[in-house]
């Protein structure tokens, strides 16, 4: 349009194109209006998705919910805790009676004697998450060298606003409700706790017999596909115990140990050839942009207002990854405010966001 306009006036710039889309490029109004979310290159996998570790070594957790039950007369919240496998993708769902800290420990503490200790527990900054990371580092104070090698377990919590971080427990909640709703689809009225924590029990044992991968879904002469429930329970879905009589000594097979380290070797050897080669390809964000740096202006991206009323902030740290890309920034926000008199008050505001579909660059150092 402006290069047309040029024309209809009689005027001919020799390089028109590359002008005008150099000055357009350069105007920081048309930065504001028109420029695109600053998408840094996609990060490689964590090294401990990679490595050959027991179930639930390192989980992704995360609350869901509410779910209504009805105890005599009352209508009562129910909430889920997620717990997924970062490397076997299993997953292991507990409920939760409320959202504080001590239901949180509470479920954790559950998990631990089913699945055992777990070394390194991701999440977002939820309160409870918060809380019961306060509350693990008050009580390891009081513990020698010895007994702090037993109770060693990790919490990794993602910035405020990035969900998209938390994407591998995100999915599988998705996954939950899909299962959830068909299953409570004809006794949800008439739930009790019992009841719904039995459903949720069901719903782990239907996702954890998911195929992984797709490579032999349709090849009728292939191995079994790949699920989590190999590794969990070294067979693929869940059965009923066949009819008959036993007897003590059908508990006693010989070497049973070794048949069942052949069958968690041979999952991890299919795991690292099927499912850990496809984690590799980048669907998104796959070229290498210019790192975002201290005070660099930015517009901040909010969905619930239209685009002219976003905000404007100016970078004050960055924090660089293992491959000097800048994928997390702290910003300046200032929100304006009027007193009694009508005087304009301007207060900084210091807020952690991540650069990804979040922040759109104005201006350069």
């Amino acid at each position: 349009m402006t290069a047309n306009e040029l024309r209809s006036n009689g005027v001919w710039v020799i390089g028109c194109n590359r002008a005008v889309a150099s000055h357009i490029y350069k105007c920081t109004t048309c930065r504001k209006y028109r420029r695109n979310t600053q998408d840094p290159k996609m990060a490689d996998l964590p090294e401990e998705r990679m490595e050959m570790t027991p179930p639930f070594t390192y989980c992704g957790i995360d609350c869901f919910g509410p779910f209504y039950v009805k105890e005599a007369r009352k209508e009562l919240k129910k909430y889920g805790l997620i717990f997924t496998c970062m490397c076997s993708r299993a997953i292991h769902i507990e409920m939760l009676d409320d959202l504080t800290t001590d239901a949180f420990i509470n479920a954790l503490r559950g998990f631990v004697a089913i699945r055992g200790h777990v070394r390194q527990l991701r999440c977002d900054q939820g309160t409870n998450f918060v809380g019961a990371r306060g509350e693990f580092m008050k009580a390891m104070k009081n513990l020698d060298h010895e007994q702090l090698k037993g109770y060693g377990c990790e919490f990794i919590m993602n910035f405020p606003s990035s969900s998209h971080m938390g994407g591998v427990w995100e999915r599988q909640i998705r996954t939950i409700r899909s299962v959830l709703t068909a299953i409570l689809d004809q006794s949800a009225k008439r739930l009790d706790s019992a009841s719904l924590r039995t459903f949720l029990y069901e719903v782990m044992a239907i996702i954890n017999s998911r195929p992984l991968t797709i490579e032999h879904l349709n090849d009728p002469t292939s191995l079994e596909p790949l699920t989590p429930n190999h590794i969990l329970m070294m067979k693929s879905n869940i059965i009923f115990p066949p009819p008959g009589e036993f007897v003590s000594q059908d508990l006693y097979l010989r070497k049973r140990w070794r048949q069942v380290q052949f069958l968690a070797n041979e999952f991890w050897t299919r795991w690292k050839k099927e499912y850990l080669l496809n984690l590799q390809q980048r669907q998104i964000w796959q070229k290498e942009k210019r790192n975002t740096k201290v005070n660099d202006i930015v517009i901040l991206q909010e969905d619930s207002s239209p685009r002219n009323q976003w905000r404007l902030a100016r970078v004050t740290e960055v924090y660089p990854s293992t491959d000097g890309m800048v994928r997390k920034v702290k910003l300046l926000i200032s929100d304006s405010t009027l007193d009694s008199q009508g005087r304009r008050i301007t207060k900084p505001v210091y807020l952690d966001r991540p650069v990804q579909r979040t922040v759109v660059l104005l201006e350069a150092e």
